[in-house]
Formats: C-alpha cells, sequence, structure tokens
C-alpha cells in the first residue's frame, strides 16, 4: 500500500514531537508499505517570518514573500529526514522544484497545475520514506510559490491523487472533525463521517480542520479522506463521498472571523452595474461570498456583500478605480464582522431549519445582518462580538454536542 501522511505545524513544533512523527511514519512503513510525508512549517515559524519580514519593509513583495515562508517547511522536512536517519531508516526529503510541483503564476495563492511523479516513484522504488514540503510549487518561470493558508493539505491530497495512494491521512492537534470548534464550544462531538460536500462548506465557512480546496480536490478524485490527531492514536473523522452515515439534520456550526463586508450606496439601478462591479472584482481574483442588493429607488440601489478580511482593502481600491466617484454616494467597509454558518446535507429534505437558527440567535440576543443559503448550509452575517455566544447558542439549539 501507499500512505500519504500529512501533519501540520504544531505536529512538528518541536524535537519531541518531530520524533514522535517519525516513530508514528516508521511504523507504517515497517508493516511493508510505502510512505509519503508533508510537513507543514513547524509550529509558528511562518507568522514568525511574516512579522520578520514587515520589520524589514511594511509592504513587502508577494514574490520576496513566498521566497522567505517556504522556507519554513523547507526546515521541517529536513530535520524530519535527519530524525529518521538517526533511527537508521532510509528517508529523503524534497521541496516543490525538486518533485516539481507546478502551479499558476499568482504569489501567495497558487494552484496546483501538475506533479510531477517520476522523483518520489523512484525513492520510493528504493524503499525510502519520501518527505515533501507542504504549501508550496514553481511556476512556469521557475519561481516559487506558495498555495494559501492551510495549502499543506492541498499538497497532500493532490500528491494521493498523483500517486493513485491507497489512504491520505491528515494529522492535526485535533482528534477529527468536530460539529464546532472544541476550543469555543467544550461540549462538541467528534463526526465519525462527513461527506465531501459537509466537510467542504464547513472547510469554506471557518472550520479550520481542513484547507478548503483540498476537500474540493479530494471529491474530484475519489481520494478518501482520514482527519486524525498526531498526539495520540484515536480513530479520526473520515471525509469521503456518500450520505452522511449519522444521519444528522445538521452536522456541524462555524464561525469565520476572516470576513469583511463591503457596501456601495447609491449606484445607478439599471442593467449592467452589478456585472461591472463583481467582474471587477473577479478581475483581480477576490473571492465574494454573501450578497445584498437593495430594492431600487428613485433610480438608485445599494450592492453590500463580503469577502476575506485581508483582501477588503484591496476590493475598495478595485472599486474606487473602477468606479467614478459620480456613480456612487459612498463605499462603507466593516472589518469587525464574522459569518456564522450551520452545515448538513439532512438540511434538503427538512424544513424550518433557517428558522431554527434565527431562533436559536434571538434568545442569544445576535442582530442578523446579512443571510446566504444553498441547499446543504445557511450563513449569517452578524456582529464579531457576538460571534462565539451565537455559535454556542446555535449549537446547543441543534443538540449537536455530547
Amino acid at each position: 500500500m501507499l500512505i500519504v501522511k500529512k501533519f501540520g505545524g504544531t505536529s512538528v513544533a518541536n524535537k519531541e514531537r518531530i520524533f514522535n512523527v517519525a516513530r508514528r511514519c516508521i511504523e507504517e512503513y515497517q508493516r511493508g508499505n510505502d510512505v509519503v510525508i508533508v510537513l507543514s512549517a513547524m509550529g509558528k515559524s511562518t507568522d514568525e517570518l511574516i512579522e520578520m519580514a514587515r520589520d524589514i519593509n511594511p509592504s513587502p513583495s508577494k514574490r520576496e514573500m513566498d521566497m522567505l515562508v517556504t522556507t519554513g517547511e523547507q526546515v521541517s522536512v529536513s530535520l524530519m529526514a535527519m530524525a529518521m536517519d538517526f533511527m537508521r531508516i532510509p528517508a529523503v526529503s524534497l521541496n516543490a522544484f525538486q518533485v516539481a510541483m507546478h502551479t499558476t503564476h499568482r504569489y501567495g495563492n497558487a494552484k496546483l497545475k501538475r506533479i510531477d511523479t517520476d522523483r518520489i516513484r523512484n525513492e520510493l522504488e528504493q524503499r525510502k520514506i519520501v518527505i515533501i514540503t507542504g504549501f508550496q510549487g514553481v511556476d512556469k518561470f521557475d519561481n516559487v510559490t506558495t498555495l494559501g493558508r492551510g495549502g499543506s493539505d492541498t499538497t497532500a491530497v493532490a500528491l494521493a491523487a498523483a500517486l493513485h495512494a491507497d489512504a491520505c491521512e491528515i494529522f492535526t492537534d485535533v482528534d477529527g472533525v468536530y460539529t464546532a470548534d472544541p476550543r469555543y464550544v467544550k461540549n462538541a462531538r467528534k463526526l465519525d463521517c462527513i461527506t465531501y460536500d459537509e466537510m467542504l462548506e464547513l472547510a469554506t465557512l471557518g472550520a479550520g480542520v481542513l484547507h478548503n480546496r483540498s476537500v474540493e480536490m479530494a471529491k474530484k478524485y475519489g481520494v478518501q479522506l482520514v482527519v486524525r490527531s498526531s498526539l495520540n492514536n484515536n480513530e479520526g473523522t473520515v471525509v469521503k463521498e456518500g450520505a452522511n452515515m449519522e444521519k444528522m439534520l445538521v452536522s456541524g456550526v462555524a464561525v469565520d472571523k476572516n470576513a469583511a463586508r463591503i457596501a456601495v450606496i447609491g449606484l445607478k439601478d439599471e442593467p449592467g452595474i452589478a456585472f461591472h462591479l463583481f467582474n471587477a472584482l473577479a478581475s483581480k481574483k477576490i473571492n465574494i461570498d454573501i450578497i445584498l442588493q437593495s430594492v431600487g429607488r428613485d433610480g438608485t440601489k445599494d450592492i453590500s456583500f463580503t469577502v476575506e478580511e485581508d483582501e477588503a482593502d484591496e476590493a475598495i481600491a478595485v472599486l474606487q478605480k473602477n468606479f467614478p466617484r459620480s456613480e456612487y454616494k459612498a463605499i462603507n467597509m466593516d472589518k469587525k464582522v464574522a459569518k456564522l454558518s450551520i452545515v448538513g446535507a439532512g438540511m434538503q429534505t427538512h424544513s424550518g431549519v433557517a428558522a431554527t437558527m434565527f431562533e436559536a440567535l434571538y434568545d442569544a440576543g445576535v442582530n442578523i445582518r446579512m443571510i446566504s443559503t444553498s441547499e446543504i448550509r445557511v450563513t449569517v452575517l452578524i456582529d464579531e462580538d457576538n460571534a462565539d455566544k451565537a455559535l454556542r447558542s446555535v449549537h446547543d439549539k441543534f443538540s449537536l454536542g455530547d
């Protein structure tokens, strides 16, 4: 069997944890399986590198930032290979250029295009454990790129797909996927199984267990994922196709505090305005989530939408560049907001789910500012200060806890 194992930064944060991961992977190797490991940077080292960069230059170029932060993963994989060598197990570390992992040309948020697997297969044939840097790739100009936050998950799933691996295991500092973030909801319950669609929604909406693009890729290529803890041997959560085995109406609740609300006030109420606005943002790869348009009055209308908080300033700049000041009355931005979402495949066949969520928010005294729905989720925009109590209230209302 060929097993791909991905370990996050907390799993390799220090010497003790590096050797813990090494032992777990060696056990798999000694059972006769081929093992490919994907690692994130150690602990908070990426944050430290970013802080170091901004101390030198408050506005560093995205290219140089990618050059800098990718060194974190190279440290992790080389130290892991050294640990395995110390334990008399053959291992080799490879970075994105050595593999090679080809990406698009977009610093900070590149997308994988293809992976050359010859080098990896050659090392596996020599019965080595192969340790690969997560989170990074190389564009057609041989520039180093990064895959965005949580990109090591995507690296692992992409490798599992390209290598036709028998399993892809994502190790983190929690036991699996929970009905809510256990740091904020003490009675959150671990799920044994969750569908790709449910996991994709939760990942997109703020559940930090898996990178949303990794789930999207896993579904596309049929890669079955298991999310489990690197700190114990407990069974994790299986992410796969098919109906939720637990038949839950709502599988989980998630909060995303990395959100900002932008409102364009007093736009002309005429055909093409919304297209012009959102096309301008799309041209800069700025993702939009919740959208609300007011009923036109006096020949004008207001359009509000949400973006990721770290893209909000760029979004404002794009709008100001593409819309003359005479075409709108004002552009307002609020970064003190959060998106609260419920997700569940069972919602497709049950009425009253949104009403139950809104009742929970009413009970908690939380005001709703915007609403967005799909077949398996309901998302509301609320004040960031109310996020934690709203999360707990909704979680309890749907009886998701232990």
